[in-house]
């Protein structure tokens, strides 16, 4: 991953003229960004809530690769790819559990839980000198403020040295330490993975398209700042609002951060009781993804001013998914085949001059 400083200004930009519209239609575009961009840069897996016990576990899938997560005995948490080096059958079928051993429902084989072989049993005698060393294939993890990330590039840089200083900025939220992971839900989107991160790292569409957002923040010292591999935008909450039972001038988190981290992870905080969410895109196709959205709170028992934080933020991704679902029509139109950079713009730049990078353009 490349070490990205910030961007030149406004009066200095590389270009003006945004990614052509082709790089958010064109399906080979994606194949080549899911071998050189999800293939090498950290992807968020989970929390290490998920995995609090020896033997937990949960799976997922990273650029189409089936990976497994786990506590060991030994407490340490460890990611595989969930594939059985026998005969490349997928090792464990279930989304998540507490297992003491992993076995494989092929030909039986069983694994410890720090990826070691266990028993192969088709493999007896002399015959069993020559699997001896036939382990999981381990998969790079990095666990920072608690969230679980893995890397499929076995020379990728370390998770802590990938990202300037926003692990560090991310632990000066005192509340963060005690949240879990308490809910997912996902969305398919009819639009390019790109379309949404470009619509998330802007917000001159905001007095437009979300008026609940502007009526609570105050707008006029809103700011986005573009970091090493990262960006920031935010601001502070207005006075005497508030939404739904949310009082905001009494709230826990007096205003509200939005990152985003290359290429495809958003993580927000919003105004009130302690609380994080987390947003990934995930590539279907080239012109559809998988919005992912899981909520870190204390508890799963959401209290009322929680629900109505989750209610707010669901209200905001709703405006913008129809936003770049219009959007993706637009791309495939012969109309115009790149939009334009505002002053403004400078984390979309950022994240294009990224891309561009990755595919070698």
């Amino acid at each position: 991953m490349m070490a990205y400083n910030k961007v030149q200004n406004a009066t200095n930009r590389t270009f003006e003229r945004t990614l052509p519209y082709d790089k958010y239609t064109d399906p080979k575009v994606l194949e080549k960004e899911m071998d050189v961009v999800f293939s090498k840069s950290w992807q968020l897996v989970g929390h290490v809530s998920q995995v609090e016990k020896p033997g937990d576990f949960f799976t997922v899938d990273v650029a189409g690769e089936p990976i497994i997560v786990n506590r060991g005995k030994d407490e340490v948490i460890r990611a595989f790819y969930n594939v059985c080096p026998h005969r490349a059958t997928k090792l464990e079928r279930t989304e998540a559990g507490n297992k003491k051993i992993l076995q494989c429902g092929y030909h039986g084989w069983t694994f410890k839980l720090d990826g070691q072989l266990n028993k192969a049993p088709n493999f007896r005698g002399e015959d069993a000198a020559c699997v001896k060393d036939a382990c999981l294939r381990s998969v790079s993890i990095g666990i920072m403020e608690s969230l679980i990330f893995v890397n499929l590039d076995d020379n990728a840089k370390p998770l802590s040295e990938s990202f300037g200083d926003f692990f560090e900025k991310l632990s000066k939220f005192p509340f963060l330490s005690e949240l879990k992971r308490t809910h997912q839900r996902t969305r398919v989107i009819k639009a390019n993975w790109k379309a949404y991160i470009d619509n998330y790292l802007e917000c001159d569409h905001c007095h437009v398209a979300h008026p609940g957002f502007v009526a609570a923040l105050d707008m006029n010292n809103y700011q986005i700042i573009t970091c090493d591999n990262y960006s920031i935008q935010g601001t502070i909450v207005k006075p005497d609002k508030k939404y739904g039972t949310v009082n905001l001038d009494e709230a826990e988190m007096q205003g509200g951060s939005f990152y985003w981290l290359w290429p495809n992870l958003m993580v927000t905080i919003y105004p009130g009781p302690g609380n994080m969410a987390t947003i990934q895109m995930i590539p279907i196709d080239h012109e559809t993804s998988m919005a992912v959205y899981t909520y870190y709170f204390r508890d799963e028992n959401l209290t009322q001013e929680e629900k109505d934080l989750v209610a707010f933020a669901e209200q905001v991704r709703q405006e913008d998914i129809e936003l770049v679902e219009l959007e993706q029509i637009g791309f495939r139109s012969r109309a115009f085949n790149k939009g334009r950079y505002s002053s403004s713009e400078k984390a979309i730049l950022q994240f294009h001059e990224m891309v561009l990078e990755a595919l070698n353009e």
